[in-house]
Order: structure tokens, then sequence, then C-alpha cells
């Protein structure tokens, strides 16, 4: 029976195509939309973990800054080289901690400029950071105590003040004075924000707060734990000291921050999700606008059919199955939309990753639930239709014209 009904159902719908096709529109657009907007945010999400975890693994970021209940955090006391020892000596479980000091500058080779970050740091900038060198060499101990004018260039003013040529040996322009290059770093490309990672120049930490920054404050301290289980301790262990020495009493708010790359990781996944679900509602109304338009046309197709309808039921067909014949076409008609709707979802998207530059991450519960959705709205919407239909008077119906 249920195959008939089916057969049924089919044979009306090809035989008026133009306005089935018409109909299923709006749960094509609907359930691509979804699709869509849920596929691409899922690949932002993983492209931005994965530039989050490129900063390196189990690391934690500590930055002299009150953490406002509105507002962006206020800059306060900064961190000293004593600050670095205390937590190299008295923090278990850490591979090294790393004190930067950064400042835009202009470095000059020949007759070509570039605006760059110039970064002050120590040898324990490469480990903390996973970041290696690619030619050249580190820091020599005299060279960091001694504060001497050698720097290590990232891939983009490499590129941009030597092209081609050998940047090894020279001399580069940065500030007010000449520094020689020792070193070049490997590539680490864009960071999640769309940053050029890149484009720095390394200095000893001392060259660059003697001669750049003007003083000895070291306003960032990255630290690398050597396991992920041992970041939450090294965490707190970390603040309770911290706390000490900037004589911070019982109760009073840290005047430093701690972040980790899991919780900013985290922070930034949650909210790629609240705004990807946000958006997939808006693309969900579409589907709810498709429902009203199959319910418009099966109500106009119960019109035109009124006297099949009542020949049916004269010649001893059941009210369940006239309401059966409609509803089923309505839930073919939504079923129909929502595979061409994924599928349309589902190859838009991956187009749409390539421009963007994000993968293309393929949840099969997606298709599945808009799928389920779209069948759901044929069930909702076509049984207002169906049960008019079932509820004809036979004897009215054979006499409609």
């Amino acid at each position: 029976m249920l195959l008939t009904t089916l057969h049924l159902a089919w044979r009306e719908l090809r035989a008026n195509l133009m306005r089935s096709i018409l109909t299923t529109l709006g749960i094509i657009v609907g359930v691509a939309a979804v699709v869509m907007v849920v596929t691409l945010g899922q690949g932002v999400t993983q492209q931005i973990t994965s530039d989050i975890a490129s900063l390196g693994r189990n690391i934690l970021f500590v930055f002299p800054a009150v953490q406002q209940r509105s507002g962006p955090p206020v800059q306060v006391q900064p961190f000293r080289a004593a600050d670095v020892r205390a937590i190299e000596r008295q923090i278990s479980g850490l591979n090294g901690v790393s004190p930067e000091a950064s400042r835009a500058n202009t470095a000059l080779y020949g007759n070509k400029k570039w605006d760059t970050q110039v970064s002050g740091a120590t040898n324990s900038f490469f480990p903390v950071r996973e970041w290696p060198i690619a030619q050249g060499r580190q820091f020599t101990a005299g060279e960091i105590s001694g504060g001497r004018a050698v720097c290590i260039l990232g891939r983009t003013p490499l590129r941009e003040l030597f092209g081609r040529q050998r940047a090894l040996g020279a001399e580069i322009r940065v500030a007010n004075f000449s520094c020689t290059v020792i070193g070049v770093l490997s590539a680490k490309g864009q960071s999640t924000f769309g940053q050029d990672q890149d484009d720095l120049i390394l200095m000893p930490l001392e060259t660059v707060q003697r001669r750049i920054i003007g003083n000895i404050n070291i306003p960032n301290i990255v630290i690398s734990v050597r396991t992920a289980e041992l970041v939450p301790k090294a965490q707190k262990d970390i603040t309770k000291l911290l706390r000490e020495r900037r004589n911070i009493r019982e109760g009073e708010n840290d005047n430093f921050t701690i972040r980790d790359v899991a919780s900013i990781a985290s922070l930034v996944a949650s909210t790629t999700a609240i705004l990807t679900a946000g958006l997939s509602g808006v693309a969900a109304i579409s589907l709810l606008v498709g429902g009203i338009g199959i319910m418009n046309i099966m109500l106009v197709s119960v019109t035109e059919r009124t006297r099949e309808i009542g020949i049916r039921l004269a010649i001893g067909a059941l009210e369940r199955d006239v309401l059966w014949q409609f509803l089923i076409e309505a839930v073919l008609l939504s079923c129909l939309g929502g595979v061409i709707g994924a599928v349309l979802g589902l190859v838009g998207s991956w187009l749409l990753t390539i421009p963007l530059g994000v993968p293309f991450v393929l949840s099969p519960w997606v298709v599945v639930v808009s799928f389920g959705f779209s069948a759901a709205i044929g069930i909702i919407f076509g049984f207002f239709p169906a049960r008019r239909a079932a509820r004809l008077d036979p004897i009215e119906a054979l006499r409609y014209e």
C-alpha cells in the first residue's frame, strides 16, 4: 500500500514538474545556507585553532595588566629581569622562559627600507616559541650580555630588504644604529588574526632595551611548560610567585595576566561557534519560508484535485489513504529539496574554502540534521492540506467543477 501511495505521489510531482521545482526552492536555499554556514564555521574554527597552536605547545603568556570587568586590560608595572630569573629558578616543570620586548621600527639596507617589528629576546626564544633558525646561528652569550648590535631576520624583512641576495654577514640599519645579520628564522606564516608572524627582526633583549626602547622593562614573558598536564600547576605556581614578588596582598586583584594557548583557542572556538549558530539560525528561517510555500502549493493541489479526491473516496478509498497520499507528496518535495540543498551547500562551501584559505571540514551530522529538519518541515506544513483533502465530502467533491 505504501509503495502504491509513493508511486502516486511521485507521478503527481512529475506531472507538475516545474511547480514542484519552484516549490522546493525555499527548502533548497535553506538547507544549502545552513550547511554552508556550519561547514565554513567549522573550517574557520579549525584554522584558528591550528594557527593558535602554531604559537607553540603548552605555552603561557604573562604580561603586566589588570583585567577589568569591562573595557580593555589596564597596563601596570612591567616585569624586570629578576622576575624572569625567579620564574626560571623556582617554578618546576618548565622547558624555558623567554622574556621579550618589541617595538615597531624601520629597517634599511642599501636603497630599500621596510617597516617591521623589532623584538628583543634571549636564546630561550627559539625553543619556547618552537621557532628554529633556518640559516646562520643563535646569539652568543657575549652578544646577549653585552647588548651587541646583531640580528636575526624573519622571512618577510629578508625578502623585502635582500630579495635573492645573501643576507648573512650583511649590515642593516635599524633605528639609529647598524646591526649585523647573523641568522634567518624559519617561516611561520600568518597568525590567527591575519598578522604576518614572519615580519620581525630579532635582536638580543638588552640591545632592544637600551638602543630602541630606552628602558629595562620586560613587557611580555613567554613560558613553555613540559607537558599539557603541568600547565594548570605551572600557571598556579607562577601566579603565586608573581603575587609575592609584586607585593599583592590577599584579596587584591592580580596586576598581571597569564594566558595559555589552550584557553585562547577555547575562547576563540566558542566565539566562532556562537557566531556560526546565530548565522545558521538566520539561514534556517528560509526553511520555514520553504515550508509555508509547500503548504500553499499543497492547498492549491487539493483544490485542483477535488474531483479526483471525490472519485477515490466514492470507490472505497479511506480517509487515511488520501491523507497519506498528500502528506507523502509534501514530504517528497521537502526531502528532495533537502538532498539537493545539502549537495549544493557542500559544493558551495568547498568552493568558498579556496579563496578564504580555510580547510574544508565535512560533518555528516550537519547534513543529517539538515535533511531531517527538511523532512520535518514537509510533515508539519503538509499535514494541514493532507487532512483537508482527507475530510472532503465525496458527494460535494464529485460536484466540484
